[in-house]
C-alpha cells in the first residue's frame, strides 16, 4: 500500500467490523478494503453504498462478475482482473474460457445477450461519452430492460472508479489470488503484481 492505512490490529468500530467480515469470508483482509481506511470515514459509507447497489442489481451475480471483468481490462486493473477472473472459473467452467473472454469476449463462444452486455460494459469503461441511443436500442433488441441497461453501466462505471482508486493507493492482489501455475499472472492487464 502506498498510503498509510489502518492496520488490522489497530482497527476499531466500523473499520474493525469490515476487517472482521473480510477475515471471516476470505481468511485475510483485502487491500481493497484496507485502502479505504486512508479516509476511514468513507469506508462505512462506501460499503453501504456498494452493498445497496449489489443488493438491488437487476442482473445475475454471473453478469456482475463478467461486466466487472471486462471493465477491469479497460482501466486496466490487474488486481480486479485477477480477482474476478478467479471468480469466473465456476461460471465459465475453465481457465481457457476465462482467458478467451478476457482476450476477446466477442469470439469466446458467449451468447448474443452476454456479448451485447459486455460490449456495452466495454464501451462504458472505455469512453462512456461515445455511448448513443443506438447502443441502448441494441441492448433492448436482445431483451434488456432499461433498469438492466442502467445496471450494466453502473457496474462498469463503479469498477472503473474502484480499480483506479485501488491502483492509486497501491492496493494489489493478495497471495490467495495469485496461483503458482501462472493463470492469475496471465490475467494481469495493468500493473504487474509484485
Amino acid at each position: 500500500m502506498f498510503l498509510e492505512t489502518i492496520r488490522e490490529e489497530d482497527a476499531t468500530g466500523k473499520v474493525a467490523e469490515s476487517y472482521a467480515a473480510d477475515r471471516a469470508r476470505l481468511g485475510f483482509v483485502m487491500s481493497a478494503t484496507a485502502c479505504w481506511t486512508a479516509r476511514p470515514d468513507l469506508l462505512p459509507a462506501w460499503e453501504a453504498f456498494y452493498a445497496q447497489v449489489k443488493a438491488n442489481f437487476s442482473l445475475s451475480p454471473r453478469d456482475w462478475r463478467l461486466i466487472t471483468f471486462i471493465a477491469a481490462k479497460q482501466v486496466p486493473s490487474s488486481y480486479c482482473s485477477m480477482v474476478y477472473g478467479k471468480m469466473l472459473l465456476d461460471d465459465l467452467g475453465s481457465r481457457d474460457k476465462v482467458l478467451a473472454v478476457q482476450a476477446d469476449f466477442r469470439a469466446a463462444g458467449l451468447g448474443e445477450r452476454d456479448t451485447a452486455m459486455l460490449a456495452h460494459a466495454e464501451a462504458v469503461a472505455r469512453d462512456a461519452s461515445r455511448v448513443t441511443e443506438r447502443d441502448i436500442g441494441a441492448l433492448r433488441a436482445v431483451g434488456f430492460r432499461d433498469v438492466q441497461i442502467a445496471d450494466i453501466a453502473l457496474c462498469a462505471a463503479l469498477r472503473c472508479f474502484m480499480a483506479r482508486f485501488f491502483d492509486a493507493t497501491g492496493a494489489g492482489p493478495e497471495a490467495a489470488f495469485i496461483d503458482p501455475d501462472g493463470f492469475a499472472i496471465a490475467l494481469a492487464v495493468g500493473r504487474k503484481p509484485s
